[in-house]
């Protein structure tokens, strides 16, 4: 197959395909005749051919696709003038700590923020495909690890973390929101851009719910202990998570 030809099958389908095309998939597409290495040559021949046109093609995380620039998201967008969603401030500092980061615990990110991290929060960006649970941290209680997930690095228009545009200050203030704010420029079709309480009313703008009020760490409340009970009956065998149902021992029958 000429160069030729070969371009042209990997255009048409760039252009076709709902999804981003990995290398694995032109390989299939060309039924294993073209290697990674020619793949990735015809690929940079067109993203030089389309080089000054509106629409560019470009690596994010999952693969390749082909995208509108910058430059036309505003004459796109009187086409489409559906509001992208905006999100809350917390939701924003919660994405932006498990961005820059992860893996973090809720913990970490409570300690990070100052106040108690509302668990809808997490639940909607698990929800949303933008973080996920890796694994745990082995101390106490296990707590989940949290991290960012391919479909975030697809959303944001990236093709890797060290991509999202670097901290000058260690401090996790104003600046995580607006690197963010950054990454996820109007041309990715994100608003990040914290939506204030008018907006409650606009169902365009409410892809979170508000939070309910956050309490500072040092005025989080915790209910009381509950008292032991004086007698513990004895059991058999000790409940684990692989022995849900714990039986008491019969009590010895007295002899007749």
């Amino acid at each position: 197959m000429n160069t030729t030809h070969a371009r042209r099958i990997l255009e048409t389908a760039l252009i076709c395909a709902s999804q981003p095309l990995s290398i694995r998939d032109m390989r299939v597409l060309f039924n294993d005749e073209l290697g990674a290495d020619t793949l990735k040559t015809l690929l940079a021949e067109l993203q030089a051919e389309w080089a000054h046109r509106g629409v560019e093609l470009v690596m994010i995380a999952s693969g390749w696709r082909f995208q509108s620039r910058p430059e036309m998201r505003p004459y796109l967008d009187r086409l489409n003038p559906e509001k992208p969603p905006r999100y809350t401030r917390a939701v924003l500092e919660t994405l932006a700590i498990v961005a820059y980061r992860q893996p973090v615990t809720r913990g970490d990110i409570e300690d990070i923020r100052g106040v108690t991290v509302n668990a809808l929060i997490i639940k909607q960006l698990e929800d949303r495909g933008w973080i996920e649970v890796i694994g745990h941290r082995e101390t106490v209680g296990r707590p989940a690890l949290f991290a960012t997930t391919q479909q975030f690095l697809d959303d944001l228009g990236l093709a890797a973390l060290d991509q999202l545009p670097a901290l000058t200050s260690p401090e996790p203030s104003d600046q995580l929101l607006q690197a963010m704010a950054d990454a996820a420029s109007p041309s990715k079709g994100l608003a990040f851009e914290p939506a204030s309480r008018s907006d409650a009313s606009d169902p365009a703008s409410a892809a979170f719910p508000f939070d309910e009020p956050e309490l500072p760490l040092d005025q989080v409340f915790t209910l009381p202990a509950v008292e032991s009970p004086t007698e513990v009956p004895e059991w058999s065998e000790v409940e684990t998570d692989r022995a849900p149902h714990a039986v008491p021992k019969e009590p010895p029958h007295d002899p007749e």
